[in-house]
């Protein structure tokens, strides 16, 4: 059988941020008036609100490459930030809220969520959680559900790079990715099934419709899920990244392992499915350790250090990397090794100032305040002294 015509890869990215009140460091639990106006009046349709009222997503548009769409995602921040500040409240790119309460919180006057309120009930209500999309340009449908089957294996690793969310409520919660728990007690999220073709995808999704429990795909909420509006394989397993460069590192990862898995079935050849479970206890290490922990190698049969794992993946990617143009994203990798992930970042800005004397309460509005400056800043930033 003659393989698909290799996909454009095109990029697309969604982040969801948390708004914050500068005076009180919690979360704004009402948009002031003029906020959406102020953001859609400078960004258009590339804003828009979110379940919460504490919350906004942005997303760029098509983009050839990883640089383009670190463009657009930092022109969009900074915007976003400008427009806030003027109501004293600014945006944090952080999967949880160090202090803020769930059931505070009011959610958006659409539609759409008060048919989530009514189907969801409380597990809806808790959804005080932001992460990041990354859509890739996968045309052929096919090949699309061949590629979503191929990468589940990979979504715990691109999880272990993107870590943010280690608080709830004012608790550490010894995960590195809290966000994923909250996000599990949905219907209809986590790993994907495995399809054999797209025509049994649609089938399935058929189905579900008949029977009433969804409406419309876009209500298929999986870490990996072919796109509902566009010709895409949309990845959601990732916290959303504080720093852009390390969003831009999970999003070139991404890229590059798709064509890893497109330039295997070329060839005739496939990475080995392994047991969903055995997967899904990756997926638990990631959210449990983060980078900073190990995933198990399933051909060699043990956990090898996260690190190691990384520098494998690049070595392997490396001639994908180069026809993407994104070599120095996708090494990045070993930085993000280094240096922590944001939830590394939170924890030890948390215990560095309560070290140094301050109550928990001033040593979570700290937290607050490193994750106000640095989704905005856009330079290399190392760990805390």
């Amino acid at each position: 059988m003659t393989a698909p015509a290799e996909p454009k890869l095109t990029l697309g990215i969604e982040e969801e941020y948390l708004l914050v009140d500068l005076e009180s460091r919690d979360l704004v639990r009402e948009q002031p008036d003029g906020l959406m106006d102020a953001c859609v009046s400078e960004l258009g349709d590339h804003v828009t609100v979110e379940l919460l009222q504490s919350q906004i997503e942005v997303g760029t548009g098509v983009c050839d490459t990883v640089q383009e769409a670190r463009h657009e995602i930092e022109a969009m921040r900074r915007c976003i930030a400008n427009v806030c500040s003027q109501f004293g409240i600014a945006p944090i790119a952080s999967s949880t809220h160090p202090f803020a309460k769930w059931s505070e919180q009011v959610h958006t006057h659409k539609d759409r969520y008060h048919d989530l309120i009514r189907d969801l009930g409380t597990s809806a209500h808790r959804m005080v959680i932001c992460g990041m999309h990354v859509h890739a340009g996968v045309e052929d449908d096919d090949l699309r559900i061949d590629l979503m089957n191929q990468i589940s294996y990979f979504l715990p690793h691109l999880l272990a790079l993107s870590t943010s969310s280690p608080f709830w409520q004012g608790t550490d919660m010894e995960l590195m990715s809290y966000r994923t728990v909250i996000f599990s007690s949905l219907p209809r999220t986590g790993l994907p099934a495995r399809f054999g073709s797209w025509s049994e995808y649609q089938r399935f999704i058929g189905q579900l419709i008949a029977a009433g429990v969804i409406d419309e795909p876009t209500k298929i909420w999986w870490d990996i899920r072919p796109s509902a509006r566009f010709p895409t394989l949309e990845m959601r397993a990732a916290d959303i990244c504080t720093r852009v460069e390390d969003a831009m590192t999970v999003a070139a990862m991404y890229q590059c392992l798709l064509r890893y898995l497109y330039r295997l079935r070329r060839d005739n050849q496939i990475w080995r499915r392994y047991p969903l479970p055995l997967i899904d206890e990756n997926r638990w290490r990631a959210m449990r350790y983060g980078a900073e922990g190990s995933l198990i190698d399933f051909g060699k049969g043990e956990t090898i250090a996260f690190s190691s794992l990384v520098d494998e993946m690049i070595s392997e990617l490396h001639e994908d990397a180069d026809a993407l143009g994104c070599m120095a994203e996708l090494e990045h990798a070993r930085e993000i090794i280094t240096r922590g992930t944001s939830a590394h970042r939170q924890l030890h800005v948390y215990n560095a100032a309560r070290t140094a004397g301050a109550d928990d309460a001033e040593a979570l509005r700290d937290v607050v305040d490193d994750l106000v400056i640095q989704t905005v800043d856009f330079g290399d930033a190392k760990r805390p002294a």
